[in-house]
């Protein structure tokens, strides 16, 4: 096991997005939009998970090497009955961005999870309807100066 060398790479900037989706009761979904969840405002907190997410993937993915992020931006939609995030990462770098866009839009669907299982919940304590998916690249591309 080894990291890559991109010693002899240009710097270029780099754009990457991702996408993912949370399943939820439409019951909870009425909560985010009428601001009733306890933890609090589920979209502002999931935007700001997003921020530290996206410049802490280095820390956690072990072969992903560090990047100089320029820019990034989270979008999130609500349907009846999921909530769709979307991160977009701009990087002056060597290597893509992807590795961050996906770890954003992870951390996003945990993080709404966290703020929103106690509405999701059975009596046995599981999470019958809950569910994290299509989780994907969307957008990759290098602008070279």
């Amino acid at each position: 096991m080894r990291m890559i060398d991109i010693t002899e790479k240009k710097y270029v900037v780099r754009i990457a997005k991702a996408r993912g989706r949370i399943k939820l009761k439409p019951e909870t979904i009425e909560r985010i939009k009428n601001g009733t969840v306890e933890k609090g405002n589920v979209i502002d907190a999931t935007k700001i998970a997003v921020l530290s997410a996206v410049k802490k993937a280095p820390e956690l993915l072990p072969f992903c090497h560090p990047i100089e992020i320029t820019y990034i931006d989270t979008q999130i939609s609500l349907g009846d009955s999921y909530v769709d995030v979307e991160v977009l990462v701009k990087a002056y770098s060597k290597t893509g961005a992807e590795m961050e866009a996906l770890t954003g839009v992870a951390v996003a669907l945990l993080n709404i999870w966290d703020m929103v299982k106690k509405y999701e919940k059975n009596q046995e304590g599981l999470y019958p309807f809950t569910r994290i998916e299509l989780i994907e690249v969307v957008e990759k591309k290098k602008i070279e100066a």
